[in-house]
């Protein structure tokens, strides 16, 4: 997946979710932030980001904050924080993957039971759901979710063990949106019952994935399977 139009700022504040204040050739610039999640970690002051810019002129914000640069000990970590691009990565990813036929039928947003899953698909005699979660939090080399309770994210995790008990395959993708990390968990500490949740899907069947990426500033790429481990 790649950006169009990016250029390098950094990071003032934060005054809510949706906005941030970003440092532009020397001009304070209020910029959407496509993330609602707390992202506290990365979101500092000074910090180097990368901000596409909106062909909408009927916008009110020039601008979409979608990378940044993370100092830690072992180097600089460059993180996606788009939170609308791991579906996008993942439907592009998944036929070459080889975890499906190369061409297996996937469809977006597909409705089962009380929740929507983001990728449907269909290959062979087989059909499977999948559940995908982007992962931009990270503490020396192992990528954590969720980083902030998400009651909806547990939602689907029983309703994919509901799915996988009536037949269909059931997969939870994560899509860690950097390079630098080994492994993956569920991060207990912010939300133990998303990672018992995460468990008991994992005992009934579900397939937990997690894949690191490629990450530039203007592109990000799906590359390759990280360890997974729940407890």
């Amino acid at each position: 997946m790649k950006y169009k139009n990016v250029i390098q700022g950094n990071f003032i504040s934060r005054p809510n979710r949706f906005i941030a204040k970003v440092l532009v050739d020397g001009y304070q610039e209020t910029v959407h932030v496509k993330n609602t999640g707390r992202c506290r970690e990365i979101f500092i002051p000074g910090a180097t980001v990368y901000l596409s810019v909106s062909d909408n002129h009927a916008r009110k914000t020039k601008y979409d904050l979608i990378a940044v640069e993370k100092n830690t000990e072992n180097g600089t970590i460059l993180i996606n924080t788009d939170s609308q691009i791991p579906n996008y990565c993942a439907e592009e990813f998944l036929p070459h993957s080889g975890l499906f036929p190369s061409d297996v039928k996937i469809r977006r947003e597909v409705k089962y039971g009380n929740s929507r899953f983001d990728i449907f698909a269909e290959y062979e005699d087989k059909k499977a759901f999948i559940e995908v979660k982007g992962v931009t939090l990270e503490n020396d080399g192992t990528a954590l979710f969720p980083d902030a309770p998400t009651e909806r994210g547990v939602k689907h995790i029983r309703e994919l063990i509901k799915a996988k008990k009536e037949g269909y395959d059931a997969y939870i993708m994560f899509i860690i949106q950097m390079d630098k990390v080994h492994t993956f968990s569920p991060n207990t500490k912010t939300h133990p019952e998303f990672a018992e949740a995460l468990k008991e899907a994992h005992k009934n069947g579900v397939k937990i994935l997690a894949y690191k990426s490629e990450i530039t500033p203007d592109s990000i790429t799906v590359t390759v399977p990280v360890k997974v481990k729940l407890t």
